[in-house]
C-alpha cells in the first residue's frame, strides 16, 4: 500500500466523520458555481436590472468564499483535535512529523478536490433549475441553460485555491506532543469548568443593554446604534456561552429538588462540560446562524413595500410643470395617449403650487423658497388617491408640513415671509402623501385656502395627478421623459441646479418594478447565502458532537454497569442533544427578533407576520435536522456500548 492510499483509506473509513464537512463544502461549490453560471451567462445583460444583479452576485461570490474558507479551516482544525490518539499510534510506528504533515494535506486535499467535482456536477444537474427561478425573481426574462468556461475556471481555481491554503495551513496546526499525551488526548478527565462572576454579569448588562437599545431604536437613532448594537452582541453572546451559561448551570447543580431527581443529575453535570468546551462553536453557531435569519428576514419583510409603495405614489404618474411652456401640453398629451393605449382606466387632478419667499425660519435647513399649496387642493389630492379624509380644515396662519415619504417625520417649525413678514406655524405634519419626494426637491407647507389667495408667489408650478387602482401596469409609461421612472426638475433657490428639464415626474409603476426587481434579486441572494450559512451552522454542531462520541460512549458505558437502562439512555442523550441544537438557534432567534425590532422603524407597516413564517422556517429545519442526527447519533452510540 502507498501512501497516497494509505491517506485516501484513512479518509473513506472515517466518512461518517468527514460526511458533513464534505456536503457542506460541495454545497458551498454547487452555490459559488450557480451564482458564477448567472454573472457570466451572456443573456442575462439584457434585463434591465442586469448590472445590478451581477454586482449583488459578485459580493454574495465573496462572500461565500470568505466564509467558506472560515468554516473550512475551523472544521479541520476541530478533525486534527479528535484524532491525536490516532496520530499518537501513527507516531509510535515510526511515522515521521514531515510525513504526518504530508498525510493530513493529501487528506485535505482528496476532500476538497472531491468537494469540488461534486459541487459543480450538482451545479449543473440543477443550474437550470435555480436560473428559472432566480430570473422570476430577479424579473428578467428565464435565462437558457449556458455552461461557461469562466464560470467552471473560475469556481474550480477558487476553490483549488482555498483548500489548498487550508491544506498548507493546517499542517502547521499538527501539534506533535509527547506520545503520551496523544495516547490520553480523549481518556484524560476534564477539568472542572470554571466561571467568572464579573464577566457572566457583563454577559447579562451587554446583552439586555442591546436588545434595550435595538427594541427603542427609532429612524433617527438607527444609524448611530447599530454599530454599539452589534458590538455589544457579539461581545455579550461570546460571554454568554463561555461565563454565564456555566455560571446559571452550577446554580441548577445547587438546587438539590431538582439536581438529584432521577437522572437530572447526569445531564446536569455534563451539561456545564458540554457548554464550556463547545462555547466557542455555540457562538459560532449563533452569530452565523443570527446572520442568515436577519439577511433573510430582512429582504423577505420587503414584501410590505407593496403596500406601503402606493401610500408615497399616490398618483401613478405625477407631472410638475414649471413655468410655461409649449413642452408641457405635448408631454401630458403623450401620457395621456401611453394610458389610453395600455387600456388603463384613470382620472386626472392639477393642482397649482406657489413658491414663497422665506425671511427667516427656525429650520436651519429651509430653502429660500417654498412650496406651499392650499388646503383645499390637498384634499383633493387626497381624496382623489383614496384616502379617508379626517383632517381638520386649517385657519389663520397654521400650517402642515407636506409628507413626502410615509417614513418621514417633522419638528415644529416657525417661517417668517418676507411678504408682510407673515408667520407661518408648522405644528404638524400631512396624513397623506400628496407629491412624491423626487419632484419636490425643499420642504413644502399646506395652508388655509385664504392665506394662499393672498400671498404673492415667486413663480408657480403646476402638478398633474394621473390617477388609477393599476399603478403596476404604468410601468414603461413616457420612458423618454423619465430616467428609470423619474425625471428631476431644476431647484430654483439659489443652490446647485440638478437638472435642466423644464419638468419633474415620477411613474409610480416603473419605479416599482424597479424597486421589487432588485428586492427579489436580493431575496434570491441572500436566500442562497442563508442556507449556506445555515447548513454550515448545523455542521458545526455534527463536527462537534462526533469528535465527543468515544468520551460519551466510555462515559454512558461507565454509568451502564451500575444500572443505566436503555430508555434512561435515550432521554439524557435527548436532553442534551436539544440543549446542543437548540440553544444557540434560540439566542439567534431572539438576537433576530430585536434585530426585526429595530428594522420596524424603517416601515410603517408592521413586518411581523414576514418575521414570524422566516423564523419559523428555519426553526423547522432545525428541528428535522436534530430528529435525524438524534436517530444516528443514538444509534452509534449504542453500538459503542455493546
Amino acid at each position: 500500500m502507498t501512501f497516497r492510499q494509505f491517506a485516501f483509506r484513512n479518509v473513506v473509513r472515517n466518512k461518517r466523520t468527514y460526511a458533513a464537512y464534505f456536503l457542506s463544502s460541495a454545497f458551498s461549490v454547487m452555490i459559488f458555481f450557480v451564482y458564477a453560471l448567472f454573472i457570466f451567462n451572456p443573456d442575462i445583460n439584457k434585463g434591465v436590472t442586469a448590472g445590478e444583479a451581477i454586482q449583488l452576485m459578485t459580493a454574495a461570490e465573496v462572500i461565500m468564499y470568505v466564509f467558506s474558507f472560515l468554516f473550512v479551516l475551523y472544521s479541520v482544525s476541530t478533525f486534527l483535535k479528535s484524532r491525536k490518539r490516532e496520530f499518537g499510534i501513527l507516531m509510535m510506528h515510526g511515522m515521521t512529523r514531515s510525513q504526518l504533515n504530508t498525510m493530513v494535506f493529501l487528506e485535505n486535499m482528496l476532500i476538497g478536490v472531491a468537494a469540488i467535482i461534486t459541487g459543480i456536477g450538482a451545479g449543473i444537474i440543477t443550474g437550470k433549475l435555480f436560473l428559472m427561478i432566480g430570473s422570476r425573481m430577479i424579473g428578467i426574462e428565464s435565462l437558457p441553460f449556458y455552461l461557461s468556461g469562466k464560470a467552471l475556471g473560475w469556481t474550480i481555481g477558487a476553490f483549488l485555491v482555498l483548500f489548498l491554503c487550508i491544506s498548507i495551513l493546517t499542517t502547521t496546526l499538527v501539534r506533535v506532543n509527547k506520545l503520551i499525551d496523544l495516547f490520553q488526548a480523549g481518556v484524560k478527565p476534564k477539568k472542572e469548568p470554571k466561571v467568572s462572576t464579573v464577566l457572566s454579569i457583563l454577559s447579562a448588562i451587554l446583552l439586555i443593554t442591546g436588545y434595550y437599545l435595538a427594541a427603542t431604536t427609532t429612524l433617527q437613532t438607527m444609524m448611530f446604534r447599530i454599530l454599539p448594537v452589534i458590538g455589544m452582541t457579539v461581545v455579550g453572546t461570546y460571554f454568554f456561552y463561555t461565563q454565564l451559561s456555566v455560571f446559571l448551570t452550577k446554580l441548577l447543580q445547587k438546587n438539590r429538588l431538582l439536581f438529584w431527581k432521577k437522572t437530572n443529575m447526569i445531564t446536569i453535570s455534563s451539561l456545564a462540560y458540554r457548554l464550556k468546551d463547545n462555547a466557542r462553536m455555540f457562538f459560532m453557531v449563533t452569530i452565523v446562524s443570527t446572520v442568515a435569519f436577519c439577511a433573510v428576514g430582512t429582504l423577505a419583510s420587503m414584501n410590505v413595500m407593496n403596500k406601503e409603495f402606493q401610500d408615497n405614489y399616490p398618483a401613478a404618474v405625477s407631472y410638475i410643470a414649471k413655468g410655461e411652456h409649449p413642452i408641457h401640453e405635448k408631454n401630458i398629451q403623450q401620457i395621456e395617449q401611453e394610458l389610453k393605449e395600455k387600456k388603463i382606466d384613470y382620472t386626472t387632478l392639477k393642482i397649482p403650487i406657489k413658491f414663497v419667499e422665506i425671511a427667516d425660519s427656525s429650520d436651519e435647513y429651509a430653502h429660500a423658497k417654498m412650496p406651499v399649496i392650499a388646503f383645499s387642493d390637498y384634499k383633493k389630492s387626497s381624496e382623489m388617491a383614496g384616502y379617508s379624509f379626517t383632517e381638520e380644515e386649517l385657519t389663520g396662519t397654521d400650517a402642515l408640513a407636506l409628507l413626502t415619504s410615509s417614513i418621514e417625520t417633522f419638528d415644529s417649525e416657525t417661517y417668517t415671509l418676507k411678504q408682510e413678514n407673515i408667520k407661518l406655524l408648522q405644528n404638524k405634519a400631512t396624513e397623506h402623501v400628496v407629491l412624491p419626494y423626487q419632484i419636490i426637491f425643499s420642504e413644502g407647507l399646506v395652508i388655509s385656502d385664504e392665506l394662499y389667495q393672498e400671498l404673492s408667489a415667486v413663480s408657480t408650478d403646476t402638478f398633474t395627478g394621473f390617477y388609477t387602482d393599476e399603478f403596476e401596469k404604468t410601468a414603461g409609461i413616457a420612458d423618454n421623459l423619465v430616467e428609470n421612472g423619474v425625471s428631476f426638475a431644476p431647484r430654483d433657490d439659489g443652490a446647485t441646479i440638478i437638472d435642466s428639464k423644464e419638468f419633474a415626474m415620477t411613474v409610480s409603476g416603473t419605479l416599482y418594478h424597479l424597486k421589487i426587481s432588485l428586492y427579489r434579486m436580493m431575496l434570491f441572494v441572500a436566500l442562497l447565502i442563508g442556507a449556506v450559512f445555515f447548513i454550515a451552522a448545523g455542521s458545526f454542531l455534527y463536527f462537534r458532537l462526533y469528535a465527543d462520541l468515544e468520551y460519551d460512549g466510555r462515559l454512558y458505558l461507565t454509568i451502564k454497569k451500575v444500572g443505566l437502562t436503555d430508555s434512561e439512555l435515550n432521554k439524557i442523550v435527548s436532553r442534551q442533544l436539544v440543549l446542543l441544537f437548540f440553544v444557540p438557534i434560540i439566542v439567534a432567534m431572539i438576537h433576530s427578533v430585536f434585530a426585526y425590532m429595530a428594522l420596524q422603524s424603517l416601515f410603517t407597516m408592521s413586518i411581523a407576520t414576514e418575521m414570524i413564517i422566516v423564523l419559523a422556517g428555519f426553526f423547522i429545519a432545525q428541528v428535522i435536522y436534530f430528529l435525524f442526527i438524534r436517530h444516528h447519533y443514538l444509534r452509534n452510540l449504542k453500538k459503542t456500548l455493546i
